[in-house]
């Protein structure tokens, strides 16, 4: 998966299209990112005690990777890789297609 946790992402395709948030959480299983205020559910929770009060929570739920793209500014930009060979020692750094810069 190109896109990890902390990366600055705007969702390309669905009911929250154009909205730009931070990735919270990475789910490689089923190729899903959580995003900070994107795809936001509201939920009724019961009350756990007895004199406690239920409440509403609103949780953000996972999207696709494949409606995500990463952000460099404020356009979405396609990531590669590239391999650096530094001591005998092979790294690999994403690079933002257009531009060419390590992200």
């Amino acid at each position: 998966m190109k896109i990890k946790q902390g990366d600055t992402v705007q969702v390309i395709a669905g009911k929250d299209k154009g909205k730009t948030g931070t990735v919270t959480e990475t789910l490689p299983k089923s190729d899903q990112v959580v995003i900070e205020g994107v795809n936001v559910v509201t939920r009724h929770q019961k009350n756990r005690r007895a004199r406690s009060q239920g409440q509403i929570v609103e949780i953000s739920k996972p999207v696709h990777v494949s409606n995500v793209a990463l952000t460099e500014g404020d356009k979405p930009v396609r990531v590669g890789y590239e391999v650096e060979v530094q001591d005998g020692k092979k790294t690999k750094t994403r690079v933002a297609r257009p531009s060419g810069k390590k992200i």
